[in-house]
């Protein structure tokens, strides 16, 4: 069940408090990283409608369990065990577009430095489990990402 609007912001407030993550610079700030989405990014949604107008049909965000880890590829194709990510640029830590925070770097370099690691991990786990893994940033050209796909899928 998810927490009332009060219970988060009072969550919030106590781990601010602890020093686990910065408070936010201001309520504009807070709103726009609230609003960041796991699932359903603009790149990830034009890449599924460009898979289904093709006719190739898929699971999105689906769990993946596996003996190391547990993991939610973007875009699964399960019967051929292809697991499609989009990753952000900023969020991912791209080496062309993504950027080194200036704000609160204390937090956010260890963080984007987590996330690189745990895709690391999440790609030799799927690989060890006999998947395949795609992984494309979000300023790839679609063609591009649609040429790759289709080349797993044949």
């Amino acid at each position: 069940m998810p927490l009332s609007r009060d219970d988060a912001e009072a969550r919030r407030s106590q781990a601010h408090a602890k020093g686990l993550y910065p408070a936010p610079l201001n309520a504009g700030r807070s709103r726009n990283m609230q609003a960041n989405r796991r699932t359903d990014t603009k790149p990830e949604v034009i890449l599924r409608k460009a898979l289904h107008h093709l006719g190739y049909r898929y699971r999105k965000d689906l769990l993946v369990k596996l003996p190391e880890t547990r993991v939610r590829p973007d875009i699964v194709f399960t019967r051929r065990k292809i697991a499609v990510f989009v990753d952000g640029c900023f969020w991912h830590a791209c080496p062309q577009h993504g950027r080194q925070p200036t704000t609160n770097e204390w937090y956010w370099s260890p963080k984007l430095q987590r996330n690189v690691e745990r895709d690391t991990r999440v790609n030799a786990a799927l690989r060890g489990a006999g998947w395949t893994v795609l992984r494309f940033w979000e300023h790839e050209p679609l063609e591009t990402a649609l040429q790759t796909i289709r080349s797993a899928l044949d």
